[in-house]
């Protein structure tokens, strides 16, 4: 008779460092820390189980304060390290911590690979549409118009969309979230740690030093439910404090519409987050504020082979139909040549 292994017990406490946390008195990266440990804690999986893989920037000290293995690594290179740990170790449960500058600049070619293979990773960006670490200067997230040490008279980039990315590069779990709504970041976490493969999430998160309150918007209780639209796969996507406004589908595109005058919710545009063709969710992630309402929740979630799976398949499978190799008599194998003088 078998006897079914324990899950271990784990707290909030029992996944929180010893180091001292060293970010800004009132940075919206201890929210995210917080509710990362929350999230984690009740899922069963063991601290050795758990791997932090960041680049640089401010974000990228969140290994350090994670009572798990971590790895600090290269400018914008973390998604790379994170595909080689995952591919060799695929009982390991990775996270790659991420900046808007680190991984949508330097690191923009690194993540879109990582995204576009489905490796089996959970990418959470902490974007707060500025560079923290380096005293603030614009990033690629930036909005038109951003004054910086970088850009005093004004940025006039137009700033790079991260779910729109991501949704380019056919990702099959996106979605957005804010650092202080502590339940919606919580439950969003959750569903990327269960997602098998690429979970990118999003997460606008406040710099109170060099870009205080960018997303008041998206945060303020007295006008966030007019500014943002949560999404719940399956029903009508209404928004507003009276929950009185609407998406509606008019041809290709969307647009707010008010209940009322013939227009009821069977009008109004159906989530479906495991829709295949992502036009929607596309659709749902170029609503940018003050324009529209912008989307938090889970834009998509669909499932597909992953990358790390498909590869040790691969290796697998030519150990079954030629055994497994020896490395001497690779070097010895008949594939050689003589370089003479």
């Amino acid at each position: 008779m078998s006897t079914a292994t324990a899950l271990p017990t784990l707290t909030p406490r029992d996944l929180t460092s010893d180091q001292e946390v060293r970010w800004c008195p009132g940075c919206g990266d201890y929210s995210i820390l917080a509710q990362m440990k929350k999230a984690l804690a009740p899922l069963g999986i063991p601290r050795e189980k758990m791997v932090f893989v960041s680049g640089i920037g401010c974000s990228s000290r969140f290994p350090y304060y994670m009572n798990a293995y971590g790895f600090h690594s290269i400018h914008g290179r973390a998604p790379a390290f994170a595909t080689g740990l995952k591919a060799v170790r695929p009982d390991l449960t990775v996270w790659v911590i991420t900046g808007d500058g680190d991984g949508l600049s330097i690191g923009g070619n690194h993540l879109i690979h990582a995204i576009r293979r489905n490796v089996d990773l959970k990418i959470i960006l902490f974007n707060n549409e500025i560079y923290g670490l380096t005293k603030g200067q614009y990033s690629p997230t930036s909005r038109e118009g951003t004054k910086s040490k970088s850009t005093p008279g004004g940025s006039y980039d137009r700033p790079l969309r991260p779910m729109q990315l991501a949704l380019g590069a056919d990702a099959t779990f996106v979605a957005r979230t804010v650092d202080v709504d502590i339940q919606h970041l919580s439950e969003t976490l959750k569903r990327a740690a269960a997602h098998k493969g690429t979970a990118f999430v999003e997460v606008y998160q406040n710099c109170v030093i060099f870009n205080d309150d960018a997303f008041k918007y998206a945060s303020d209780k007295g006008v966030k439910q007019d500014n943002m639209v949560y999404l719940e796969h399956g029903k009508p996507i209404l928004f507003g404090k009276n929950r009185d406004r609407g998406i509606r589908l008019n041809g290709l595109d969307l647009e707010v519409v008010q209940l009322g005058d013939g227009v009821t919710a069977k009008d109004l545009l159906v989530h479906d987050e495991k829709a295949e063709a992502p036009t929607r969710a596309q659709l749902l992630s170029r609503m940018v504020y003050p324009e529209m309402p912008e989307c938090l929740g889970v834009l998509r979630c669909v499932e597909r082979p992953t990358f790390d799976g498909q590869l040790r398949d691969q290796g697998e499978r030519a150990i079954k139909a030629k055994g497994r190799g020896k490395l001497d008599a690779l070097f010895a194998s008949d594939d050689m040549w003589t370089v003479e003088k």
